[in-house]
């Protein structure tokens, strides 16, 4: 066996097996190459049934991932087996899927990471896709499909740098449901270059109760701070008398919190609950227009017709249903709540609240405590229906 530099500046590992020669290159640095043949070295000791476990690297990663690393993504939540599908579809398939796993090497993923960004891909998306090919690869290790993961030594580009959240006031919050609960018929633009034709045209009115029902989720996501589909996941069971219990969308339904249930939102499901002709604890509090649990598709389409519009009417053309859980985190705040208690009500880790809204702390660091509660009601005015109560069941502890 011996370890050689080609004329490309790469490293080979020659070896006889059976009386025949055997070679495999590629390998960017020296120590890669020794690493190999150090392994080849092991397998020859353990005699006829060692070195064949060399053919096991000789599946490609599309047979791989068909195979046992798709036993791992079942094990995912559905939103995260999504994604990687859909990543590996995009930017992993075409360039690695027919490539054998014994030629992974640290060369070829540099090369390809490169490649997907001289083709325009996103930073966050390359390093999802670099994530992802490291947890096959890695999975390949553990079969004892490779020796080693290559993925380990290659750099993922860097983030470029985030911008600071800019959390909801509740005005903007109570513009946005003002407008959903009137809103203007909505244009839908003609296609652009390059997409599929259609002309422009005008969305009809929406009916009272789906008006209501957008309004009210708007308030559960700004006013509870719960992730989108946490939200749409909701059931009329979860609404206590103080909190509301939300699964995590991250866990596949495995983490329960609870989150306060302020008063103006309390009176807003209330007051939706008796809309809805005041359905049993069992059925979802946001039901999609068929009336089951919302898909992406569905989720999408009206984040991109009946929220974005909205957001525009607020003055908020930046705004995803995402970032409306930070005005939750910012009213939470300004009361002087501490971090770790702001990151138990969203649900992460206290250091990501303080990544996340240091600023905003920094903010509220000299300014007078307001309870959330009263900040809510002083930019809705009277339009909180005066059978509810303001402050006693539900009032800040």
């Amino acid at each position: 066996m011996s370890v050689h530099k080609t004329a490309t500046g790469t490293w080979r590992v020659k070896w006889r097996e059976s009386g025949q020669q055997r070679s495999r290159g590629g390998f960017a640095r020296r120590a890669d190459a020794q690493r190999f043949d150090a392994e080849v070295t092991r397998l020859r000791q353990l005699g006829p049934l060692g070195l064949p476990q060399l053919e096991k690297g000789a599946v490609t990663v599309d047979e791989f991932v068909a195979g046992p690393f798709a036993e791992r993504v079942e094990t995912l939540a559905p939103k995260t087996r999504q994604r990687y599908a859909e990543t590996y579809r995009l930017h992993v398939a075409p360039y690695l899927g027919d490539t054998p796993l014994h030629d992974v090497t640290v060369e070829l993923l540099t090369g390809w990471q490169a490649r997907l960004l001289r083709a325009g891909v996103g930073v966050e998306t390359v390093r999802r896709a670099n994530t992802l090919i490291g947890s096959i690869l890695q999975r390949a290790v553990e079969f004892g499909r490779i020796p080693s993961n290559p993925q380990r030594l290659v750099a993922k580009p860097k983030r470029p740098a985030k911008l600071e959240v800019r959390p909801f006031t509740p005005e903007a919050v109570e513009a946005m449901r003002a407008h959903l609960l009137a809103p203007e018929p909505v244009t839908v633009a003609r296609s652009r270059p390059g997409q599929r034709a259609r002309r422009s045209y005008e969305v009809e009115r929406r009916d009272a109760l789906t008006c209501h029902r957008d309004a009210a989720l708007v308030s559960v996501l700004a006013y509870a701070g719960l992730r989108p589909f946490e939200a749409l996941r909701l059931t009329w069971g979860s609404v206590q008398d103080r909190t509301l219990i939300v699964r995590s969308t991250k866990t596949e339904g495995k983490s329960v919190r609870t989150v306060r249930l302020l008063g103006p939102l309390a009176a807003d499901l209330a007051a939706w609950r008796l809309a809805c002709g005041h359905p049993g604890d069992n059925a979802l509090i946001f039901p999609s227009q068929t009336g089951s649990a919302w898909t992406e598709v569905a989720y999408q389409s009206w984040r991109r017709r009946t929220f974005d519009p909205a957001a525009k009417a607020a003055g908020r053309r930046d705004a995803t249903p995402y970032t409306l859980r930070h005005s939750f985190a910012s009213l939470l705040l300004h009361e002087g709540r501490s971090v770790i208690y702001v990151a138990r009500q969203l649900g992460h880790a206290a250091t990501e609240t303080l990544k996340t809204y240091g600023h905003v702390m920094d903010e509220f660091e000299d300014a007078p405590m307001l309870a959330a509660e009263d900040a809510i009601r002083a930019a809705r005015g009277a339009s909180v229906p005066s059978k509810f109560p303001r402050g006693e069941r539900h009032g800040v502890s």
